[in-house]
């Protein structure tokens, strides 16, 4: 589901005053035009400091989501991601505000110097757990649909607490270090999970092979040391999801469609046609 945004003047007074009683006057707004399910994202500046809203009416059908990232922050708020100042539901309204970052999206290019920021990145958040009391779905529930075989499921248990989205978008190079924003689709899983699903990102947003791609996830010690059958398993799944997130689009500019062509070289790659089921 694609929201269509509106810009941050526009939510109710009432929100817009609450924020500035609790920061200071708005002194700057700058929408942000990314992203697919927020109604509001914007950064704005007060004498307290800069920082990013984003928002959803209480009646979006996602609004879940603002309280899957505020409960997760905890765990993560500082060394992983930016740390969550304030949070509230009203008048129609969720809102998080999290501390803004001046960077820019990572650069997933075979030779980026981002490449061993970010694997620094999902190497600190392979060795987080995910609180006992965080509402989040487990990996072995999102891919159940996808599987070839059920006994695949086993591979994806674990109580690590993974981003599962490793759009580059979503991935913030500042000040020198790689930082994780947007954790709506939060997950509870295995630890080399999110390595994973960066190769297929590298090979989506990064033009890299499959061969460069796991190459890129290998110097993470989580993914290095997984089952190999636990990997193409995922592998296939995830080209089962996204076949099906397709549903049949041919428009080759279509990013569901390069994440689909990636995760189906990936799958050639860790078991070509010949050896692959009928």
């Amino acid at each position: 589901m694609v929201t269509e945004r509106i810009p941050f003047e526009e939510l109710p007074p009432s929100r817009r005053e609450v924020l500035a009683k609790r920061f200071g006057p708005i002194l700057d707004i700058e929408n942000s035009p990314g992203g697919l399910d927020s109604d509001v994202a914007a950064r704005i500046t007060t004498p307290q400091g800069t920082y990013y809203v984003k928002g959803m009416r209480t009646d979006h059908p996602r609004v879940w989501t603002q309280a899957r990232e505020a409960t997760v922050n905890p765990a993560v708020a500082g060394t992983i991601a930016p740390r969550l100042r304030w949070r509230a539901a009203a008048d129609g309204w969720d809102l998080n505000v999290c501390e803004a970052l001046d960077g820019r999206h990572a650069d997933y290019r075979p030779g980026s110097a981002d490449l061993p920021l970010v694997v620094d990145l999902l190497t600190r958040l392979s060795a987080v757990q995910a609180g006992e009391d965080a509402d989040l779905r487990f990996a072995e529930q999102r891919l159940s649909s996808y599987v070839e075989s059920p006994s695949d499921l086993d591979h994806f248990r674990g109580n690590t607490l993974c981003h599962t989205d490793l759009n580059n978008e979503n991935i913030i190079v500042s000040e020198g270090r790689a930082w994780l924003v947007d954790w709506a689709w939060a997950t509870r899983g295995t630890a080399w999970l999110d390595a994973a699903y960066w190769v297929i990102w590298l090979i989506a947003a990064g033009r890299h092979d499959p061969v460069t791609a796991e190459r890129q996830a290998q110097q993470i010690p989580a993914f290095r040391n997984a089952p190999p059958a636990a990997v193409t398993a995922f592998a296939a799944a995830n080209t089962n999801l996204w076949h099906e997130i397709t549903d049949g689009d041919s428009d080759s500019d279509s990013w569901t469609t390069r994440v689909h062509a990636a995760a189906q070289a990936w799958l050639a790659h860790r078991r070509p046609v010949s050896c692959q089921p009928l």
